[in-house]
């Protein structure tokens, strides 16, 4: 049974409510399965309302942040567990070793990044988690239409395409990743991947 989920997410709420409604109904149903959540350890945004709600219901919550983000992105205080790494390379790392599994909901550039990435690590083989989308509100629809485009043009071969879990219903989401078969997060692929 898997243990901690990595959700990545903006340090912005949005322009929509459905938005923030969102995250507080993953992190609800997060901790309503047993299920830790790792995330970049902000508290504002997005980011705050994960972290607050999932520890409002009695959930761990495990923040991962660089120290020159602690006063930008404003480190939350009142998590389970803090860990300060010294670059985004060591965060996003640390995250990936932490986690079982990952979601991305509506964020900027530093969510793109770190989902793509993790998509990019499944696609070499560096692990086998799965990875998945909380499309909000279609948020994600650009997106997943670049991805269909890749792969029609032939850059995204159709078995990496088909990676991504793409859902709106948070608790179907996480029923989803929980039908999963997920290796542990102390797996050997993390060795392979730590190399920068």
């Amino acid at each position: 049974m898997p243990k901690r989920f990595c959700v990545y997410c903006g340090s912005n709420s949005g322009a929509r409510p459905g938005y923030g409604e969102a995250t507080t109904a993953l992190a609800r149903a997060l901790v309503a399965h047993g299920i830790g959540i790792v995330y970049g350890g902000g508290n504002v945004g997005l980011m705050g309302t994960l972290a607050d709600t999932a520890l409002a219901a009695g959930g761990e919550v495990v923040g991962v942040i660089p120290e020159f983000l602690v006063a930008k992105e404003v480190a939350h205080a009142g998590l389970t567990e803090m860990r300060i790494v010294g670059s985004m390379q060591e965060r996003k790392a640390l995250m990936a070793e932490l986690s079982d599994a990952f979601i991305a909901l509506p964020g900027g550039l530093g969510t793109f990044d770190e989902f793509c990435e993790t998509l990019t690590w499944t696609q070499l083989g560096l692990h086998q988690k799965p990875t998945a989308i909380l499309n909000v509100e279609g948020y994600y629809d650009p997106l997943l239409a670049m991805f269909r485009h890749a792969e029609q043009e032939r850059f995204i071969k159709p078995q990496h395409a088909k990676m991504i879990i793409v859902e709106t219903n948070p608790e179907a989401l996480v029923e989803k990743l929980l039908a999963c078969k997920m290796p542990s997060p102390t797996d050997k692929w993390f060795a392979k991947s730590r190399s920068f």
